[in-house]
């Protein structure tokens, strides 16, 4: 990637920053059975502690807006992964529930930090290379996390327990917060770039803005969240099919995520983002429809795949519109915006086994579709053009 003919080498750093994540998370959640028998913990308790997970990456985020503030993003991503590389060696040889438990705190901890970090300093990257390209980050975190799950199947079919593979990426996850000290992409903290508490607190943050933008991030992770729970469970519960089949739809859901993203910033560019989240968000909810009215695996499994290109589009382009919605307070608005990530997580995870079980579970897959629904109205403010630039607010917003 070249900005005026320069390569822009901070580039891989930001990559392996988003692919790292994807890989931790991935081994975590497929190493709660292992944790479960380990610890042994109820259903009931593995639940509160995904819950506690988010809770705390909620505080992880905003302990990334702090460190960036003062310090820049580079070093708020380096202390995510550090916290992160920690808690998963603790996760890993916890000899009781207590340090367990403490760990996974941590672990949230550093999530939200992380999360905020990477979306920050892939704004960064996108403004020095001049061209979109979170669609192209968002997707090594997808193939992150199909790794990490291939990974953890692999040590499973070998006797292993997935436990052990949260000590490999332990160390994965520490080598790139020490890689990335030196070569992710340097800001200058605001705080020491002339724009001092007193400057700053003339440009008040878009609220508005960072609401409408935060809620194509909420629907986007209600849907992911709904079709990771619950789309195995439909499929083998509901439709009644094999145990080798129902993972399927949650595989070809994974499978379109990551080749939207792939293709996303060619398309941004082509069609700008009021036309490409729009399109996504109506196609979201098509799949969604499917799903609902499926009246067997195959049409259920092609609507999971469908559903994949509204979360496969709107975080990245959500979170590279957040990155011009202030440019002067870019990590500020991010790490807010991020907080919207697992509102919508919790929302996803909780709603649909709410609203039916068994053939009834397909009715909460309503709960997405209509979410999808109604952001349109948001989409349809995003710029019709991508630009190089950063632009001030959304269109439409007051400047």
């Amino acid at each position: 990637m070249t900005r005026r003919g320069r390569p822009v080498a901070t580039a891989l750093p930001v990559y392996a920053g988003y692919a790292a994540q994807g890989i931790g998370y991935a081994a975590v959640v497929t190493a709660l059975p292992a944790a479960r028998d380990r610890m042994d913990f109820s259903d009931t308790a593995l639940s509160a502690i995904l819950l506690g997970v988010c809770v705390a990456a909620v505080c992880g985020s905003g302990l990334a807006d702090a460190v960036a503030v003062r310090r820049g993003s580079r070093s708020a991503l380096c202390l995510g992964f550090l916290l992160q590389s920690a808690a998963l060696a603790g996760m890993s040889l916890a000899p009781d529930r207590v340090v367990y438990l403490g760990s996974v705190a941590l672990y949230g901890l550093g999530l939200g930090t992380v999360d905020a970090g990477n979306n920050m300093q892939g704004v960064a990257l996108q403004n020095r290379a001049g061209v979109p390209m979170m669609g192209r980050l968002y997707s090594a975190f997808t193939a992150g996390g199909i790794i990490g799950a291939l990974l953890s199947a692999a040590l499973a079919g070998v006797g292993l327990s997935a436990l052990n593979l949260l000590g490999g990426v332990a160390l994965l996850q520490f080598t790139v917060a020490l890689t990335g000290r030196i070569r992710l992409v340097g800001q200058q903290p605001a705080r020491s770039a002339g724009a001092g508490p007193p400057a700053r607190a003339r440009v008040p943050l878009p609220r508005a803005a960072i609401w409408a933008v935060g809620s194509l991030v909420l629907v986007a992770y209600v849907l992911d969240a709904a079709v990771s729970t619950w789309s195995t469970v439909y499929l083998s519960d509901g439709l009644k099919t094999s145990d080798a089949v129902a993972p399927v739809g949650y595989a070809a859901y994974l499978a379109m995520v990551l080749l939207t993203r792939l293709v996303t910033d060619p398309a941004v560019v082509r069609w700008g983002r009021r036309g490409v989240g729009v399109c996504a968000l109506v196609l979201g909810t098509i799949g969604c429809a499917l799903v609902v009215a499926a009246p067997g695996a195959a049409a259920a499994v092609a609507g999971f795949a469908v559903a994949g290109i509204a979360t496969g589009v709107l975080v990245p382009i959500a979170f590279a519109a957040a990155g011009q919605l202030l440019p002067a307070r870019s990590d500020e608005v991010i790490s807010r915006v991020n907080v919207f990530n697992y509102a919508g997580a919790v929302t996803g995870a909780v709603v649909p086994g709410l609203l039916g079980a068994g053939a009834a579970l397909r009715l909460g897959f309503v709960a997405p579709a209509l979410g999808l629904l109604l952001v349109l109205p948001l989409a349809r403010r995003l710029p019709a053009r991508a630009s190089a630039s950063p632009t001030p607010l959304l269109e439409g917003e007051p400047a």
